[in-house]
């Protein structure tokens, strides 16, 4: 199976590495807005001043930014004023699984008053990674807060890690937990931010994921694999091989000329974690990212 998987990566990258740039420099004409999650400066966000820091963020050139759960505890209109003075917008944010399943209401009102267009939940409770079932309580939950989303002038996404995609016995054949949440979600109301590393280090390729949900596939998240990382379905340390964006192994040409052809709302620079300078790493993301653009 491991020699089959690689087989398939290394197909992948064969034709990453053939295609053309047309389709990237007309997406850089376009001035699409590279994002960054602030999960990736959370240390910073925590314990600095938070309008400096979104200000050094504009200054790099993101145009957009990603609240995470961390940040959502900050007063609405006071958050909303500092990105906005700033220079940046926030079209997304990252909201706690058990926070919207206990205080819908609450968790989707902030998110209108910061401003965002998208509540995105990030990941499952941890009690539900290792059953059918967990998933497919998950798929009916995401397609309620999607209803709740439509019905308030807002829209609801997931977003991926690598522990989706184990294998569970189900019946007469083996069953995984993001094919439930693909199939068991109504594609009008329930959407899918795609972190493109996770993906990888699941062992798939995110240019078939992408080719597979097709528009359901509304945001990005992009950070960068070290090589010689091994693939897995288990979240834990053997599983964190992060790297900045174009210094690893990912082919970003193919997937972002694929997203355009999708018509991929919003890119994000996340990276989990950092072992440098987190304003250093977010710049080197960011400047590989307009070279690979241009």
């Amino acid at each position: 199976m491991s020699s089959r998987r690689n087989f398939l990566l290394s197909s992948a990258a064969t034709a990453a590495l053939a295609a053309t740039p047309r389709t990237l420099r007309a997406l850089a004409q376009l001035n699409i807005p590279i994002g960054l999650q602030l999960y990736t400066v959370r240390h910073l966000a925590e314990t600095s001043d938070l309008a400096t820091l979104l200000r050094q963020i504009h200054s790099i050139g993101y145009q957009e930014v990603e609240s995470y759960s961390g940040l959502n505890k900050r007063p609405a209109a006071e958050f909303r004023a500092m990105i906005t003075d700033a220079g940046l917008r926030v079209p997304s944010g990252h909201f706690d699984y058990v926070a919207l399943r206990d205080s819908t209401d609450k968790q989707f009102a902030y998110a209108k008053e910061v401003g965002m267009q998208w509540v995105v939940c990030p990941m499952l409770p941890k009690p539900q990674w290792d059953s059918v079932e967990g998933f497919r309580t998950a798929a009916a939950d995401f397609n309620k807060w999607g209803e709740y989303a439509k019905d308030h002038g807002l829209r609801f996404a997931f977003h991926n890690h690598n522990y989706e995609f184990q294998k569970f016995a189900a019946g007469t054949k083996p069953a995984v937990g993001y094919d439930v949440l693909i199939n068991e979600t109504d594609p009008a109301l329930v959407s899918f931010e795609m972190d493109c590393y996770w993906i990888t280090q699941s062992g798939n390729d995110p240019l078939a994921m992408m080719k597979r949900l097709g528009r359901r596939v509304r945001m990005l998240h992009l950070k960068d694999r070290q090589p010689g990382a091994v693939a897995s379905q288990v979240m834990d340390a053997d599983a964190e091989h992060f790297a900045e964006v174009g210094t690893g192994t990912i082919h970003w040409r193919a997937i972002l000329e694929a997203a355009q052809k999708h018509d991929v709302e919003h890119y994000f620079v996340e990276q989990d974690s950092i072992s440098g300078p987190p304003l250093d790493s977010i710049r080197t993301s960011y400047q590989n990212l307009q070279r690979i653009l241009s």
